[in-house]
């Protein structure tokens, strides 16, 4: 299939209740068709992997082929300046979000990524640096804490971020290090505690450290990393 039979057959699927479903849960909408991700993922499946056809679909504009776009793309052939293209032009969170998960901490280039559009003053951009350390909290093989101790300095510094799709991005970020093991489990809740400490004014700070705790001082959360550790 090229880009324009897969533009005619998201045309074909577009689903006028779903758009609706979309917007309330805060989904730009402007260019989509309403398709699920549980329609979206067979279609990629059989496409497959097609990187020239991933970047030809994300110029389209649409939603839904972007999101097709991100789950074709090979993590072998992604470049940083690819990377910085697509995340500039994200308009929504679930595509930054899909990205991040499906894509970006797959690449050699994560881990740069995400100091590097932290610091950036766009929304969707320093979303897409806390999704993507979120991310590789999940995916990083490497046994190895460093690279997730040195990004809780990030989330301290920019957890008085009041924007609710940053915000919540910086605290899944948090609490998905905290999940990692006991180590940084210990260091999740310490950087908590340290948020509450010195941004004891913004509402922003004070949301995402102690919604972390909740989830990372709880028991079944402490077991579950025991099991996963033994």
């Amino acid at each position: 299939m090229n880009a324009k039979e897969i533009i005619e057959l998201l045309r074909s699927l577009e689903n006028p209740e779903n758009k609706l479903g979309m917007a309330r849960f805060g989904i730009n909408t402007e260019c989509a068709f309403g398709i699920s991700m549980k329609t979206l993922e067979p279609v990629a499946r059989k496409i497959k992997k097609n990187h020239e056809l991933a970047l030809e679909l994300w110029e389209t504009g649409y939603h839904e082929a972007r999101i097709l776009a991100i789950l074709i793309a090979d993590p072998k052939k992604n470049t940083p300046e690819m990377m910085d293209k697509w995340t500039n032009d994200f308009n929504s969170w679930d595509i930054c979000d899909q990205a991040a998960l499906k894509l970006y901490c797959k690449t050699p280039f994560a881990w740069q990524k995400v100091f590097e559009w932290a610091a950036s003053e766009q929304g969707f951009v320093r979303r897409a640096a806390f999704a993507t350390l979120a991310a590789l909290c999940l995916h990083y093989k490497e046994k190895n804490n460093e690279p997730f101790q040195k990004a809780l300095k990030l989330i301290v510094q920019y957890s008085t971020d009041e924007r609710n799709f940053v915000k919540k991005a910086v605290n899944w970020a948090l609490r998905q290090i905290g999940k990692r093991n006991l180590e940084l489990n210990s260091k999740a809740i310490e950087t908590a505690e340290t948020i509450l400490q010195t941004y004891p004014d913004s509402p922003s700070a004070r949301w995402i450290a102690r919604d972390a705790l909740r989830e990372l001082r709880n028991e079944k959360t402490i077991q579950r990393i025991m099991n996963k550790q033994k």
